[in-house]
């Protein structure tokens, strides 16, 4: 491996500085170019500088390369009803209320400052559309609401087709001795302590799939909204099905299953898309950077995994592009455990030898890193070695920092671009509830021993 020393000055060379979103747009944009996939990511779930840039660089993305939605890594009819809000269907009177369907934990990750001012942003700026142009949304495309969304169909069917709405009833009925616990289910099923509800939730799916001509001709466009909402969560009901009993078989088959669901909901979202534009659609991703960064190119990939920007990647070509971020130090909205309480916690500086490390040796607090650019110097096989990179998800546990959120990543093939914050701070919820203080070091960091 390259000397951590050289390795900073010659990123010293090709960096560009970034003491704010614009200063660095024009370098972004420019990268960009005619891709009609940019997948921002996020090296933790909880920091507020990378809401807000990933925030500023999207609408810079809306506004002068006519993208025309953002795919969260949000449940899908949460998102959905944000969608609405910010394309003019006043279910809701504000962000805020929007928002309000974000109630599973970690509800922080989408009820939070930053976005509820992007979600101000987006329905004024839709607001202000005239004649060709084209309103943005806001979509999710992850599988955690089976439930939520087996309602959704039922509702929709309760509308549209009652007798179909009755069999759908019966069959997704095979969940309701678990309570609306879905790995409940999945231990029972995996484990042929009770029957699955495969068979089901794929009749319940193909039947309705069955009737989209009749149903999707009901009303015009607004009948297509409601029925390819309808359809999604009838898939995403099958495919979670599927994710939770697999989850007792280990973590790759899961992780693979989730993310080939976010993948394949960004196709159908492409497709839906259009077919309801003069141009081709251009969607935005926002989600961790480890469903951005190509699996591929870390040691996720090398025990099986892959991730969504992966799969974009292969599918997608020269038409993808991913972002990823980075900080050394600072704080972090987080929690110890599943279902803990928000806490603001304090963000260990990246480990000897890691990226965040080397990055923070660059002395160069905030900057854009182009692996175009590296690549010009003729050096990207500096960047092509493994280097330790830290993921920080809904759960921080620093005692166990290297165990839980340390993995080796060859950045030059995991990512177009990254973007290094050096010192970063906590989210902010909009549940206002207090949260602990940041905890001081203690006297046995970094090893814990």
């Amino acid at each position: 491996m390259i000397d951590q020393r050289k390795l900073c000055d010659r990123l010293a060379d090709v960096i560009r500085p970034a003491s704010s979103p614009d200063s660095v747009i024009t370098s972004l944009l420019e990268m960009v170019g005619d891709a009609r996939i940019v997948m921002i990511g996020e090296a933790s779930h909880g920091t507020d500088e990378f809401y807000r840039w990933r925030a500023e660089i999207t609408k810079h993305l809306i506004e002068q390369c006519g993208f025309v939605g953002v795919c969260a890594e949000a449940d899908w009819p949460d998102a959905w009803r944000v969608n609405r809000f910010v394309r003019g269907f006043n279910d809701d009177h504000n962000s805020a209320e929007a928002l309000a369907g974000f109630k599973r934990f970690p509800n922080w990750m989408w009820r939070n400052t930053v976005v509820l001012d992007f979600v101000d942003w987006l329905r004024r700026r839709n607001d202000s559309i005239r004649g060709a142009k084209r309103k943005a949304g806001f979509y999710g495309i992850d599988l955690y609401s089976m439930y939520q969304s087996a309602r959704a169909v039922l509702e929709y069917l309760d509308k549209v087709d009652h007798a179909a709405s009755s069999r759908a009833r019966f069959r997704y009925s095979c969940f309701d001795q678990f309570g609306e616990d879905p790995q409940a289910y999945g231990y029972a099923a995996s484990f042929n302590l009770e029957k699955s509800c495969e068979d089901e939730v794929v009749a319940a799916l193909k039947d309705l799939r069955e009737r989209s001509g009749k149903y999707k001709n009901l009303d015009g466009r607004v009948a297509e909204d409601q029925y390819f909402y309808a359809e999604q969560n009838a898939r995403l009901v099958a495919n979670a099905e599927h994710y939770y009993r697999t989850m007792f078989e280990g973590n790759v088959p899961s992780w693979n299953l989730r993310d080939q669901h976010m993948a394949d909901t960004l196709d159908a979202l492409m497709n839906y898309l259009d077919a309801f534009g003069a141009s081709p659609a251009k969607l935005v991703v926002w989600a961790h950077n480890s469903h951005l960064g190509d699996a591929s190119a870390t040691e996720m990939g090398e025990r099986g995994e892959w991730n969504v920007g992966q799969l974009v990647r292969q599918r997608w070509g020269k038409k993808a592009c991913n972002i990823g971020f980075s900080t050394n130090s600072g704080t972090v909205t987080a929690a110890h455990e599943w279902d803990g309480l928000a806490e603001t916690m304090r963000v260990r500086p990246g480990l000897p030898g890691s990226w965040e490390d080397t990055f923070h040796n660059v002395e160069i607090p905030n900057f854009l890193l182009r692996m175009k650019d590296f690549r010009a110097t003729d050096s990207l096989n500096d960047l092509r070695q493994p280097r330790l990179q830290r993921a920080i998800g809904v759960i921080y546990r620093p005692q166990a920092e290297r165990l839980s959120h340390y993995f080796e990543a060859r950045l030059a093939e995991q990512f177009d671009a990254i973007i290094h914050l050096d010192q970063t701070s906590a989210l902010v919820p909009l549940d206002r509830r207090p949260q602990a203080e940041a905890p001081a070091l203690e006297e046995t960091f970094p090893t814990g021993l």
